[in-house]
């Protein structure tokens, strides 16, 4: 990767072993259940997260469909942060194609739902209402800077889901960085322990794990087999998709347990970034690998005029987006001499 892209962990490449793994995958038609690595993937992710069953599907948005359609039928509800990616990114996709009225809640600076609000949130019996079927939360939550949500706190909302019969799913797409935020000496077991409460869950192989497309939904066994029936009417099913999933099995086998590094890279970053006259960050709230920050309003350029030049003249790759705030996310691809590169860069800019 010439470009030094920090834009999202999404535009990671497939490493070198991915590249090969893909080129001698074994393959077979994932519909009729008969790819090999497709399989494997499937039972190690399970494995890993502690739970019966997974299902590879192509995307994150894909997953939490499948997930959110296989826990509701049309006109129920589910909890979710106004935030959450669920409810900002995808399109509308869950009420505009499978009619699951949202019902959303403020997401909390670490991150959080309020477990007052989830509770009081929870429909009672009423035909005026729509039912209640569904909790869902993020972990890590992007939108507030990538924050981890803890064991402790994803116990309590699935003691919660559990009081009142309703599902609890959960948008691990960064789990495996929640995990490495919060035990980097014990990544699978804190992972485990993280989907312990929950009905599903979905996490991405193709963010900080450099896959180069591809999900896993974890969850029960008779949950996978109706997921997996979900996944076919949303134009999921895959045929000789191994090539992907050998890809996925090196994410889970290798790539989990070098994200520490990229959330190092974060902290360098940030903390350079508010040494840097024109910049501001709170540089205490980068947990991960992900974090925001804006320019002052006496910073010498504006924010469109920083990510341009940073782009022609750097080949540095830095979006703005709402109000001129810019996100930084680092992953595999972003080294400490290209944090320091980034660096470098921005206090040029800013200098003139």
């Amino acid at each position: 990767m010439e470009a030094i892209d920090l834009r999202s962990d999404t535009v990671s490449w497939p490493t070198p072993a991915m590249r090969e793994a893909m080129a001698n995958a074994l393959v077979g038609d994932d519909v009729y259940g008969e790819d090999p690595t497709v399989n494997l993937l499937e039972a190690e992710a399970a494995a890993l997260l502690g739970k019966e069953a997974a299902l590879f599907v192509t995307s994150g948005t894909q997953g939490n469909l499948v997930s959110i359609f296989t826990h509701c039928g049309r006109g129920d509800e589910m909890i979710l942060g106004r935030e959450a990616h669920t409810f900002r990114y995808e399109a509308g996709s869950a009420s505009g194609m499978g009619s699951v009225h949202p019902h959303i809640l403020d997401v909390q600076p670490d991150g959080t739902l309020r477990l007052d609000q989830i509770e009081n949130a929870i429909r009672g019996q009423n035909i005026h209402y729509p039912r209640t079927k569904l909790i869902c939360l993020e972990n890590t939550q992007g939108t507030v800077g990538g924050m981890a949500l803890s064991v402790e706190y994803t116990a309590q909302v699935g003691a919660l889901a559990r009081r009142y019969g309703v599902k609890l799913h959960i948008d691990g797409a960064r789990l495996f960085n929640a995990a490495a935020a919060l035990a980097p000496d014990d990544i699978p077991g804190t992972a485990r322990a993280l989907a312990a409460d929950a009905d599903s869950v979905t996490f991405c192989l193709s963010k900080g794990l450099c896959a180069p497309a591809g999900s896993l939904v974890v969850g029960t066994r008779a949950f996978i087999d109706e997921a997996r029936r979900t996944r076919k009417m949303l134009g999921g099913g895959m045929r000789q998709a191994g090539i992907l999933a050998a890809a996925g099995l090196i994410s889970i086998r290798e790539m989990i347990y070098r994200l520490p590094q990229d959330h190092a890279n974060a902290r360098r970053l940030a903390e350079g970034l508010a040494d840097i006259p024109g910049v501001r960050i709170d540089a205490a709230r980068v947990q991960t690998n992900m974090m925001f920050f804006d320019l002052t309003p006496d910073a010498p350029i504006n924010a469109d005029t920083l990510a341009e030049r940073l782009k022609t003249e750097y080949n540095i790759y830095l979006r703005p987006l709402y109000g001129g705030t810019f996100r930084a996310v680092t992953h595999y691809w972003i080294t400490r001499e290209r944090v320091d590169c980034v660096l470098q860069a921005i206090r040029a800019l800013l200098a003139q």
